[in-house]
């Protein structure tokens, strides 16, 4: 008698089929491109490599059930290595669907000994999943789930090409965080740590230790996603006036709860208290440094409950010691734990934690279910709105879609750094031109690496075609797509791709539409992403490297004016290209650069009299 299917076998098999139809577009896959083309070389063996996953998975969960129906010996269940103490909720629900390998404090050797008997892996942050441990895996395991938010820990691109899902838990937490963040303010102006300190030495310091009072003074929140919406919250009930800086939050959301967002200078121009809640990344790394602490008023005090990378340390106790900044509570740091002689850590005006931001009974119970849930999720062939990554596009899929879906994310970057104000971003329009009839476009891919190229630079959201909808909803953006049909060949999928951000402001004004929305255009040319159009003016750049846009009166010399200041600077230029709509008017110089300027060639292209605004981007 033969078996019948399990339902989430039936499941997994209508994906496999669905990847290798030629004339479908998958609805599950996904890859991670880099600007790189030799990358897309390893397109067929990833690909491959996924398939031979799932098809281990199909086996398994038909041979298992095969056994069940017909009196067999049952096959053994799934095996899940926890390698970090995870909660007793989580470890139950775990154990109801698989053996369950607790195994803490393996060394990188042991764990690699291990890995190939299990089909998933549950970590925190103090596992590392190298690209070692997924070949020593050897195919075997199917996802990790990383206990929490941030996955630096974790080898995204090799778990992607050896068609392993990751899956993080990012909800769970936010209250414990929020709350740490209030306790650590709170103490900190009232001295508690320092006083509790001298009281245990014998002392009795009462004039020492004179504290500030909250109500009245104003805390910026730094970041207004989950965790910094709660510190607002809580810190309205202290009877604090609440700013926030973030790009991406909805001014209606934080006007719901009396919050004001402004922009990044005028939040940390302002506070009394500014209170940290971004994630790291390239934007964000060191992002408090000396400029900025200078910018602050005398006496501010900081709280950091995020990522350690943010703050510039040296440059932190620079500002302690010469009182632009009275006092920091800190639970991150760059280095965990940061060294016993850290001047940071010793400094008489700093409070400290050890990381505790998510260490409550709730929390951690909170997170091992979230966690477990979306492990076993996985396994059962459910793909997870917590997944940061996700299988790859079919080689015949991908290789066509290749440049354009490099195109996208390369405009979504570029057209997310036009952005500046406090309003945050909430509308963004895709435009496609295609000669193929909508049926046969399949814009999902290109819509998700759009959000990609938007979110991900200030956001520690990992971007993929299964969480782009759901991420992009999170944070209150709308992404709203448009094809227009044009008159050209139907062999390629894509004639070019538009961005528009929509009512915001712009720290480049010439990329501004006359209805206000920045505008950016581009084109696949020979199989490079290209720059095509900034607002209404024309230009043709390769999307590559770094891009300074000048605005300039159009007249002779103005290419060797620019061009000669970054040669000065030992500033390499790559490209150069100038677009304009009228002539004699006004144009639009692109320059492709190796390297950032430093601050004082900058000064100089501003210096130059023609030259109406300029603008560095990162590619």
């Amino acid at each position: 008698m033969a078996s019948t299917p399990s339902p989430h076998t039936t499941h997994l098999h209508s994906l496999i089929s669905s990847s290798t139809n030629h004339n479908k577009p998958s609805n599950l896959s996904f890859f991670h491109t880099s600007s790189n083309p030799s990358s897309f070389k390893l397109i067929h063996s990833f690909s491959t490599s996924f398939s031979s996953t799932i098809s281990n998975v199909l086996k398994t969960a038909d041979i298992s059930l095969s056994r069940d129906l017909n009196g067999f010996v049952s096959t053994p269940k799934p095996t899940i290595l926890v390698s970090e103490k995870l909660g007793e909720a989580g470890l139950d629900l775990l154990r109801s669907f698989a053996d369950v390998d607790c195994s803490y404090d393996l060394s990188p050797q042991d764990l690699c000994a291990k890995i190939s008997l299990c089909d998933a892996l549950i970590v925190r942050s103090g596992t590392k999943v190298t690209r070692e441990v997924f070949e020593a895996a050897q195919g075997r395991i199917k996802v990790v789930g990383r206990a929490g938010v941030g996955i630096d820990n974790v080898d995204l691109q090799a778990a992607t090409e050896f068609g392993c899902l990751v899956v993080n838990a990012p909800t769970a937490n936010t209250i414990a965080a929020a709350e740490h963040g209030i306790a650590l303010l709170t103490s900190m102006a009232r001295n508690v740590a320092q006083a509790d300190a001298s009281m245990k030495a014998g002392k009795w310091l009462r004039s020492k230790y004179v504290g500030v009072s909250l109500v009245g003074k104003t805390v910026a929140v730094m970041g207004f996603g989950k965790v910094g919406s709660e510190v607002a919250r809580r810190a309205k009930g202290l009877g604090m006036h609440v700013i926030a800086h973030d790009p991406y939050a909805p001014a209606d959301r934080a006007r719901a709860i009396g919050v004001d967002l402004v922009s990044f200078e005028q939040a940390i121009g302002t506070a009394d208290f500014i209170s940290l809640h971004m994630p790291l990344t390239p934007a964000t790394n060191k992002v408090f440094n000396d400029d900025t602490f200078a910018k602050m008023k005398k006496g501010v005090r900081i709280i950091n409950v995020a990522r350690g990378g943010v703050i510039d340390e040296d440059a932190l106790v620079r500002a302690l010691d010469s009182g632009i900044v009275a006092q920091a509570a800190l639970d991150v740091f760059t280095v965990e734990p940061p060294p016993k002689d850290s001047k940071l850590v010793q400094h008489e005006n700093v409070t400290v934690t050890p990381h505790l931001g998510a260490s409550t009974k709730e929390a951690q119970e909170g997170v091992a279910i979230e966690i477990a849930e979306a492990v076993v999720g996985a396994l059962n062939g459910e793909l997870s709105a917590t997944a940061v990554n996700a299988p790859m596009v079919p080689p015949e899929v991908l290789f066509e879609l290749a440049p354009y879906v490099v195109l996208a994310e390369k405009l979504g970057r570029l057209a997310v750094q036009l952005v500046t104000g406090g309003s945050g971003i909430q509308s963004v329009k895709v435009v496609y031109k295609s000669a193929r009839d909508p049926d046969r476009l399949d814009t999902r891919l290109l819509r998700a690496m759009v959000t990609k190229g938007i979110i991900e630079p200030i956001s520690d959201t990992i971007i993929n075609l299964v969480n782009a909808d759901f991420s992009a909803k999170q944070k209150g953006l709308r992404i709203s797509e448009e094809r227009i049909i044009v008159d050209s060949s139907p062999e390629y999928p894509v004639e070019s791709i538009q961005v528009q951000i929509c009512n915001v402001q712009s720290k480049f004004a010439s990329a501004l539409l006359e209805n206000g929305d920045i505008s950016i255009e581009g084109k696949v040319k020979y199989g490079i992403p290209h720059l095509t159009r900034v607002g209404p003016f024309s230009v043709d750049v390769s999307l590559e490297g770094n891009l300074i846009l000048c605005k300039q009166v159009d007249q002779p010399g103005m290419i060797g004016k620019v061009g000669n200041i970054l040669g000065e600077s030992n500033v390499n230029v790559s490209f150069m290209s100038v677009g304009r709509t009228v002539k004699r008017k006004h144009a639009i110089m692109a320059i492709g650069v190796e390297e950032e300027p430093d601050k004082d060639t900058k000064k100089k292209i501003g210096e130059v009299s023609a030259v109406e605004e300029f603008v560095f981007l990162k590619l």
